[in-house]
Order: C-alpha cells, then sequence, then structure tokens
C-alpha cells in the first residue's frame, strides 16, 4: 500500500463532522459529507464507490467514521483503519467531550490521532490481511461448527423418533416370538396327540391280531 490509499477521514456525531483530516485537495470532503446525509442510521458498515475511488463509513451509537481510500484498498482494510479509529476515540472521547463539540471542534486534537492510524494501516497491511482472513477462517469454522451442531440436534431428534419405532418394533417382534412360540408348542402338542392316537390304534390292532390268532393271551398251545 502506497501513502496516497487513504485519502480523507472524518468522525461524525449524526451529521456534525467533529473531526477530520486529508493531506490531498479535491471534492472528497464534500461527497463524503453527502453519503453522510443518506446513511441509516442503525448501526453498520456502509461502502460507497466513486470514481474509482471507496467511501467507507462505520455507524455506531450516533457516531460516524469515515475514511475515502483508493479501489484498489480492499474493503476489510478501510474498515480495519475505521475500527482503530473508533477504539481510539470512544477512549478519549467517549461519554464526554464528543457529545458536546461544535462541528470540526476536534481537528487540532484528532486530526493527527487519525493521520498516525493511517500510516500504520498502511505500514503493516500484509499482517492486517492475513489476520482479517484468519478472522474469516475462524468465523467460517464456528459458523460450519453451528450448522452441524445444529444438523446434530435434528439427527438427535430423527434418532429419537428412530428409536422408538426401534423399541416399538422390538416389542412387536417379541410378543411375535412368544406367539410364535405358543403356536409351535401347541402344533407339537397337536401333533403328540395324533401321534399317540395312531400309535394306539395300531398297538389295538396289534393286540386285536394277537388275540384272533392266539385265541387269547397265552399263545403256547
Amino acid at each position: 500500500m502506497g501513502q496516497e490509499s487513504f485519502i480523507y477521514s472524518f468522525v461524525a456525531r449524526g451529521t456534525m463532522v467533529l473531526a477530520e483530516y486529508t493531506e490531498f485537495t479535491g471534492n472528497f470532503p464534500a461527497i463524503a459529507t453527502q453519503c453522510l446525509q443518506k446513511l441509516p442510521s442503525t448501526n453498520g458498515k456502509f461502502t460507497y464507490n466513486c470514481d474509482h475511488h471507496t467511501f467507507n463509513f462505520l455507524v455506531q451509537d450516533g457516531y460516524a467514521y469515515c475514511v475515502v481510500a483508493k479501489e484498489s484498498v480492499g474493503k476489510q482494510i478501510s474498515i480495519a483503519f475505521l475500527e482503530r479509529v473508533r477504539a481510539d476515540f470512544k477512549k478519549r472521547y467517549g461519554g464526554g467531550k464528543a457529545d458536546t463539540a461544535i462541528a470540526k471542534s476536534l481537528n487540532k486534537e484528532f486530526g493527527p490521532v487519525m493521520k498516525e492510524h493511517m500510516q500504520y494501516i498502511i505500514e503493516h497491511a500484509d499482517e492486517i490481511e492475513k489476520l482479517i482472513k484468519v478472522k474469516a477462517q475462524v468465523s467460517e469454522v464456528k459458523s460450519i461448527m453451528l450448522d452441524n451442531i445444529d444438523k446434530a440436534i435434528d439427527r438427535g431428534e430423527n434418532l429419537a423418533n428412530l428409536n422408538d419405532k426401534a423399541e416399538t418394533l422390538r416389542d412387536s417382534a417379541q410378543q411375535f416370538k412368544k406367539a410364535g412360540t405358543k403356536i409351535r408348542r401347541k402344533i407339537w402338542y397337536q401333533n403328540m396327540k395324533i401321534k399317540l392316537v395312531v400309535l394306539g390304534i395300531l398297538l389295538l390292532l396289534v393286540l386285536v391280531i394277537w388275540l384272533s390268532i392266539c385265541h387269547g393271551f397265552d399263545c403256547t398251545n
């Protein structure tokens, strides 16, 4: 990143610019102020593109932090700068001087601070980009983990349903087994009865034949 990566920066309360810094001439302050008028009042990060430059805003708790950068500067780098400016500004003026300051009354105090933050970001751009990538990866992993947890919970509900069905099926199988055992026993008893009846008939026939041949129980005569 070159020294001309960041063109202009300001801090505003509502639509009133309290401090600004730039080393360049041009209509950047006017365009940035126009964008400021159109910003949503809700907290958030917003970026507008104009003439190969980006107008980046960080809105939080009624304050807007802005930096105008070349289009080649990544949005995340510009946001990293705004985060540093926001943290430093809140540390110095939060809940005090900033709430009552008039337009551009903090230029002398905070203008040089914004310049220092610009210089820091420019000199450490590579490290900051790596840190941003790591944070993005951590966020992605966290998102995947949360998604997996949600899926696991859903699967847990399905497993619970399957478990209930399995219990019912197991109970039905046990009942079927008991019924089958009872039926098999009944059939076995019926078969045994038939066999005993047949055996009895055969014994009776043998006895009849014996008696008819021997004319009695004694066949020695």
